[in-house]
């Protein structure tokens, strides 16, 4: 835990609730458990509201010429769903969901932990010790922030601009609705003018809409950033 978080916790038993997901079967009290909780949703709530400050304020001053809209466009590209699961991930917590639950670890499950670790961090350590590990731990180390200037990862946005250019009408339905691991999943497809183009699946409707989107600019034939 310490070359993970560089500080040995003095509260073991809150690190690792960070890590126990909402769907593991393992029966324990919440009154056993630091703040009353039986897995790492509490956590992963303060750790989403802290780490969207901390990054807001990293940008802020990184870039002190820049709009409101880059750094709100900025922000959102770091802390996305999609983001925070990839930085799970490079950062090892699959191993520590894996310790810690006794159910198949999906890759959505790496980003809800991220959070919930750095709401563990917050508990512990405060807000200016959590603002040094999130940038110099997590940013500096798994964000190329560079990059992400000029990556445009709105697919959605990309589609309704390239087909109003070209007088199409742009929906998306809802083709199928399910549970998945404990979790409602969907299915979305993206039609043009009445005609289907692309399908996408995720645990969340407008993340589904996007994969679904992207499929549809490759059928295209129009690029999209990777």
């Amino acid at each position: 835990m310490r070359r993970l978080l560089g500080f040995t916790p003095a509260y073991l038993s809150v690190f690792k609730l960070a890590f126990q997901h909402k769907s593991n079967n393992q029966e324990v009290q919440a009154r056993a458990l630091p703040y009353g909780g039986q897995n790492n949703e509490r956590l992963e709530f303060l750790g989403d509201a802290v780490l969207g400050t901390v990054v807001a304020e990293y940008l802020y001053k990184k870039y002190p010429t820049e709009d409101e809209g880059f750094l709100t466009k900025m922000r959102s590209k770091i802390v996305k769903r999609n983001s925070l699961n990839e930085i799970g991930y490079n950062m090892g917590l699959d191993e520590l969901l894996s310790t810690y639950n006794n159910v198949r670890i999906a890759k959505s499950m790496l980003g809800n932990a991220v959070e919930a670790l750095v709401g563990a961090v917050y508990v512990e350590q405060g807000y200016q010790l959590t603002t040094r590990f999130i940038v110099q731990r997590m940013l500096k180390n798994y964000v190329d922030v560079t990059h992400l200037e000029n990556f445009d990862d709105n697919y959605k946005s990309q589609l309704l601009e390239h087909c109003q250019k070209n007088g199409q009408k742009v929906d998306y339905a809802i083709i199928k609705r399910f549970k998945q691991d404990k979790r409602d999943r969907f299915k979305v497809a993206v039609l043009v003018n009445g005609e289907r183009l692309a399908v996408g699946e995720d645990f969340n409707k407008k993340s589904a809409e996007q994969i679904a989107s992207r499929r549809a600019l490759q059928g295209l034939g129009l690029p999209v950033d990777s």
